[in-house]
């Protein structure tokens, strides 16, 4: 296709969509189906790529839906996703949204808070977000992105910040059903909440867990996060919805990957530093076979690995 018709079709989805240069009203061409789990929990299933694939879907939302009101867990990576994301609900339910939990403020996960910000809806995350709103990282992520997922990310995209950071846990009851909702603290990232629907015995928890796919480390807390998963490898619960991937209902089996990928590459690059053997040359010297066949592999190993192998050599000058 010339360059011209590519233009000119774009042009006509934004004519057609209602507001030029908005990308929260922008008609993203993705598929989001609301996918039930239990009585009361729901969620939509992003795809398995990278960031800027699949228009940004790459991650899972999910929602709660009681006779008092919607809970919603993460609002996905674009306002215009986010709008789908309301759509799909609606297609649910009309029951008023009351609260939005964000595991993390990773932007794959709260980009789309701004289709909800008219909602009424209370805004809740962890506390330990604060450290990286409050950073230089935040803004540089959203200039990233206003590139690299344009149109769907542009100048009108805002980060829209909690009304309330959580710490610790709280529980409540909507419409008879009760949540749980946890602050583990800074695993994936500076803060993560998970969310537990105790009626139904579904877990959402974000980040912590990635099924299907190759996690992202960026700046986690890799120990952390494997003691985080080693608690939630003995949760007694019937589904786990995880913040990308299949939703499943063995907690040992969907942990799994996410333990097994953090360990493997703990002891590598361990090792490594103990031996003061330099980054590219273990790197290079593993076998990353258990993994290399998982989507976003070569996108995101070298940058884990690279991470971890830093992180280790910080915990070793600590402990000297």
């Amino acid at each position: 296709m010339t360059a011209w018709l590519r233009a000119l079709g774009l042009a006509v989805l934004l004519v057609f969509s209602g507001s030029v240069g908005a990308a929260e009203d922008l008609l993203v061409p993705v598929e989001m189906t609301p996918t039930r789990v239990s009585q009361h929990a729901w969620y939509v299933p992003g795809g398995t790529g990278v960031a800027t694939d699949n228009y940004g879907f790459i991650s899972n939302a999910a929602f709660v839906v009681t006779a008092a009101g919607v809970v919603v867990f993460d609002t996905l990576g674009t306002p215009a996703l986010g709008v789908k994301l309301l759509a799909a609900i609606r297609s649910v339910t009309e029951a008023p949204i009351k609260r939005i939990y964000i595991s993390h403020y990773h932007a794959d996960h709260m980009y789309g808070n701004q289709a909800f910000s008219g909602s009424g809806a209370e805004i809740i995350t962890s506390d330990g977000a604060k450290r990286y709103l409050e950073g230089e990282v935040a803004q540089q992520r959203l200039d990233e992105r206003r590139v690299s997922l344009s149109p769907w990310v542009d100048e009108n995209t805002r980060i829209v910040h909690p009304d309330r950071y959580l710490q610790g846990e709280e529980r409540f009851m909507l419409g008879g059903v009760s949540i749980r909702v946890v602050d583990v603290g800074s695993a994936h990232s500076e803060g993560d909440l998970v969310l537990f629907v105790e009626n139904d015995g579904v877990l959402f928890s974000g980040d912590i867990i990635f099924q299907d796919r190759i996690p992202f480390l960026g700046t986690s807390s890799s120990a952390e996060w494997l003691k985080v998963l080693n608690e939630m490898e003995q949760a007694e619960v019937a589904v786990i919805v995880p913040g990308h991937g299949k939703a499943a209902e063995s907690p040992r089996e969907i942990v799994s990957l996410t333990k097994n990928y953090l360990s493997f590459v703990r002891a590598s690059m361990q090792q490594a530093v103990e031996d003061w053997i330099p980054f590219d040359e273990a790197y290079e010297a593993t076998d990353w076979g258990d993994f290399y066949d998982y989507p976003a592999f070569l996108e995101a190993n070298r940058r884990n690995a690279y991470g971890i192998y830093l992180s280790l050599e910080q915990e070793s000058l600590k402990s000297q």
